[in-house]
């Protein structure tokens, strides 16, 4: 049984319940994260925090917790609900009101909830036992603050839809001018000749944690020359390694785009380093 949490209460899931007329229901007004742990160790867990922090700022949600306050609900949760690999779901709605209005209500509390739920043990720095992903393509359709981590992810499910009913894993998406924003659920990632790049961060893109700790690690070893700037298609049709990277998948190669492969068609020499990298330090976040 999962041990979640609800407006001061831990309670079993399947108990924890919302009024209909809270605005996360209605309208997607809140913010949310997830935080990965392995063994009761949460990776990333500080810019995690920061990143739902500047969010609830950004959409004007006013909740007075601290990053200390958000340890001790996700220790909680991770105990309550055994200390395996889980994912540490938090989402911070505006709240509930008296009726349906866009306007933001005056005088109402933040709805705080959370839950733990079963991941994956960690991907590992082995070519044999990664799991590699076929991707489609798509223009980015989805509103122009891709940056705030929003609950109201209708335009990230439709693109991510759009793959997986062909069969696909994730959906790049491209801007009006053929340039790679990120994935429908995911960053990205290119190899080329030996350099990784990625998109910066702007309104289309997410700041995604794993992004920020993968350039950080390749960074602090400098083995492997690493750039943030403007990718085009073109360059993704043609690099040697692309890659998507989140909290779940870590650093997950893609070896298929719209039905063609990706260099050479195979897991790459430059994700196996990375991926050993990221492994190594991705409890120091």
């Amino acid at each position: 049984m999962s041990i979640a949490y609800l407006d001061g209460a831990y309670l079993p899931l399947e108990e924890a319940k919302i009024s209909p007329l809270d605005r996360g229901f209605l309208f997607g007004d809140g913010i949310y994260e997830v935080v990965p742990s392995y063994a009761g160790n949460m990776v990333g867990f500080a810019p995690h925090i920061a990143r739902m922090k500047n969010g609830l700022a950004a959409v004007g949600i006013n909740l007075d917790w601290s990053e200390a306050d958000w340890a001790d609900l996700c220790n909680r949760l991770i105990k309550e609900n055994g200390a395996g690999n889980l994912g540490i779901y938090l989402h911070v709605s505006r709240g509930a009101d008296t009726k349906r209005f866009h306007g933001f209500p005056e005088n109402i509390a933040p709805t705080v909830f959370a839950f733990a739920f079963e991941i994956a043990p960690p991907p590992v720095a082995d070519k044999a036992l990664v799991h590699s992903y076929k991707v489609s393509t798509d223009r980015d359709l989805r509103w122009e603050r891709c940056h705030i981590k929003s609950t109201a992810l209708l335009g990230n499910v439709l693109h991510f839809q759009q793959g997986y009913k062909q069969g696909h894993g994730e959906t790049l998406l491209f801007n009006a001018n053929n340039e790679l924003t990120e994935a429908s659920a995911c960053n990205a990632f290119i190899v080329k000749d030996g350099i990784v790049s990625t998109p910066p961060l702007d309104n289309q893109l997410l700041p995604g944690i794993t992004r920020h700790i993968v350039l950080d690690v390749l960074r602090q070893d400098g083995t492997i020359p690493v750039e943030e700037r403007t990718v085009t298609m073109d360059e993704v049709a043609s690099a040697d390694e692309v890659w998507i990277t989140s909290s779940s998948k870590e650093i997950a190669p893609v070896i298929e785009i719209d039905g063609v492969a990706v260099g050479n068609g195979e897991v790459g020499d430059v994700w196996l380093a990375a991926q050993a990298l990221y492994t190594a330090g991705k409890f120091n976040y």
